[in-house]
């Protein structure tokens, strides 16, 4: 996983919309959340949420068991500012996904758009699952958007994977049973284009 430091540069020295990511809505995670028929009370967690808004517009759905982790507190604190009073219906942690140790079978739903694709090593990949298998009810549901097989090489000054559905979905294996892919071409504040994949799978109960 890339250092904690470059992501605290990145979040201290650009605004929040000012990186390729960013998003005024997260549309497709949201419909996708929305697709596993989740309970508003259902435990969620973003995972790189960061400074993004898919926070925000969970909460406007009325979803009340929210939780984002992300590698930089800058990112984090600039969520917490967007959403002022709102901040205390979500719970925050900072830690890095292939070494923060998460609760149980705490969690209902598993979403995670553009950390996977940061993960270069087999060692930290495996590492994401074992968190994944580890914190996500069995049945529960795993949403992972990474670059597409046409996508971006780089991001943020830094080598990335890229995946078609089979082969996002084969990193995770037989544990998960994949119900839907989808594309995305995200059109980025500078006007480019980067081209995603999303996956969304199930837990299997055994």
């Amino acid at each position: 996983m890339q250092s904690k430091e470059h992501w605290e540069r990145v979040y201290s020295t650009k605004a929040a919309s000012g990186v390729s990511w960013f998003q005024d809505h997260a549309r497709q995670s949201v419909q996708l959340i929305g697709q596993t028929g989740v309970a508003c009370h259902a435990g969620i967690i973003d995972v790189g949420g960061g400074a993004s808004t898919l926070v925000d517009d969970l909460l406007e759905e009325g979803r009340t068991n929210i939780t984002v982790l992300d590698l930089s507190e800058a990112a984090l604190a600039a969520s917490k500012s967007r959403l002022g009073p709102r901040a205390v219906d979500v719970s925050w942690l900072i830690g890095d996904i292939t070494r923060v140790e998460l609760p149980r079978h705490a969690y209902e739903v598993w979403h995670d758009r553009a950390v996977f694709h940061f993960l270069t090593t087999r060692e930290d990949r495996e590492s994401y699952i074992r968190a994944v298998l580890r914190a996500v009810k069995p049945g529960g549901h795993v949403i992972v958007a990474t670059f597409a097989e046409d996508g971006p090489e780089n991001c943020s000054g830094l080598p990335v994977m890229r995946y078609s559905a089979d082969g996002l979905h084969a990193e995770f294996g037989a544990p998960f049973r994949l119900l839907r892919q989808e594309s995305e071409e995200h059109h980025t504040p500078f006007g480019t284009v980067q081209k995603f994949i999303y996956c969304l799978c199930r837990k299997e109960a055994n």
